[in-house]
């Protein structure tokens, strides 16, 4: 058996040590009634991503009262999967209350792993098993499952988008387009085919992408470009001064800079010197990072053929989650991207890194809030303590990894590819 061949040992350990991370958190939450960390401390809040945008979905005022930033396609979803009549007094009664939205948050959470399952076994049916158990059971998915996250929705039509399961140019652009109109960051894994020259199927997902925001619009009458836009700069500002949440399960050091602003006392745990050298390290970070990106960005684009479609949007969209998080369920995404990468080269480390954020739990350093509440999950009164982990300065740094670890392959796959074709700078 040659060495390209032999049996994945190595992933399949990293597989175990997911499954054990998860375990443990079974049991955590056997034993106090709640989740550990990175999941939302509020223990009362589980699905409530889900049930909140529902309740507008279900009322006029999603735009003007509620001041959503997520397009009408969300709306029109869940207007055709909930229970009108649960949503008549509140969120919460409404989880109680409609069994269709829970079953259909849990009927996605199984679809979104058949794709994944069959994405991987075509992309190499060897790593196929313990690629899908450790995305299955890992962190970035189950954080989705807990909030109820429309990612689940939106991560299906990315896997048919991008995980190599159809060839019909009609199913994928539909599929991008869905992706886009739930979630508007997903535009930049699209411009990968921009970048390779596949101007007919980005032009196809272009116009289904608009196709289908006209008609949701038209049927929500509400969520124009405008109010998305003035929706979006009040959200930035609310989120800035939610620096706790912002850090807690986070894909970028970004947060970290505002820490000495935030209303919490952190420097009664963590040294002013950790913070200053923060602030000092984290601007430079980004900034290579973003800088790395480009450059291989560039150099795809002088061979348009070196890299797969699913490398460039990798890099594309794990340069944004460097840059800025939204949130620590956008991981999917990512991992799903880098997890359809063969185990050699310099994709190894990038990997390696998907798997280790699949690791479920957390590392104490400091416990910085104690709370008295109650979990909806297990129906218990809960004491849950949260603070600054382990894992708030390694989640990002392993993103930063993915970067840098898929672009110095990348430019080495570009410099290879300069010897037998000659760069094409034109359009075609």
């Amino acid at each position: 058996m040659s060495a390209g061949r032999a049996f994945p040992w190595a992933e399949y350990a990293l597989m175990l040590a997911v499954a054990a991370s998860a375990g443990a958190a079974a049991l955590w939450l056997a034993r106090t009634g709640y989740l550990p960390q990175p999941f939302v401390f509020d223990t009362n809040d589980t699905f409530m991503d889900w049930f909140n945008t529902a309740f507008w979905a279900n009322r006029p005022g999603a735009y003007d009262v509620w001041r959503s930033i997520y397009p009408p396609l969300s709306f029109v979803f869940l207007d055709l999967t909930t229970l009108p009549g649960c949503y008549l007094s509140s969120p919460f009664h409404a989880r109680d209350c409609d069994w269709l939205a829970r079953a259909t948050i849990l009927a996605f959470y199984l679809v979104d792993i058949v794709l994944v399952a069959i994405a991987f076994r075509r992309a190499d049916a060897r790593t196929a098993l313990p690629r899908t158990i450790a995305f299955a059971i890992g962190l970035p998915l189950l954080f989705t499952l807990e909030r109820g996250n429309l990612i689940l929705v939106a991560f299906a039509a990315f896997v048919l988008a991008y995980g190599g399961i159809t060839r019909s140019r009609a199913v994928r652009a539909l599929s991008v387009a869905a992706t886009i109109n739930f979630k508007p960051y997903l535009l930049l894994p699209a411009l990968a085919q921009a970048v390779r020259r596949d101007w007919r199927p980005l032009e196809l997902a272009g116009i289904a992408t608009v196709l289908l925001y006209c008609a949701t619009l038209a049927w929500v009458g509400a969520g124009t470009p405008g109010e998305l836009v003035s929706n979006t700069a009040t959200w930035v500002n609310f989120v800035a001064g939610q620096v706790w949440n912002e850090v807690n399960y986070s894909t970028s050091y970004a947060p970290f800079l505002l820490m000495r602003e935030s209303q919490l006392p952190l420097l009664t745990f963590v040294s002013s010197r950790l913070v200053e050298g923060i602030e000092g390290v984290v601007p430079m970070v980004i900034r290579a990072t973003q800088g790395l990106a480009l450059v291989t960005l560039a150099a795809a684009w002088l061979q348009p053929r070196a890299l797969s479609e699913a490398r460039i949007a990798a890099i594309m969209l794990g340069a944004y989650l460097v840059t800025q998080s939204p949130g620590g369920y956008t991981q999917v995404f990512l991992l799903f991207l880098v997890l359809l990468e063969p185990w050699r080269g310099g994709a190894i480390p990038a990997i390696a890194a998907a798997y280790l954020l699949c690791l479920v739990g957390d590392w104490p350093l400091a416990t910085v809030l104690e709370l008295n509440t109650t979990s909806w999950l297990t129906g218990r009164p809960v004491n849950p303590s949260f603070g600054l982990t382990l894992g708030h300065f390694a989640r990002p740094g392993l993103v930063v990894l993915i970067v840098w670890a898929l672009s110095l392959d990348s430019l080495l796959h570009v410099a290879r590819a300069h010897r037998s074709a000659r760069p094409v700078l034109g359009l075609a």
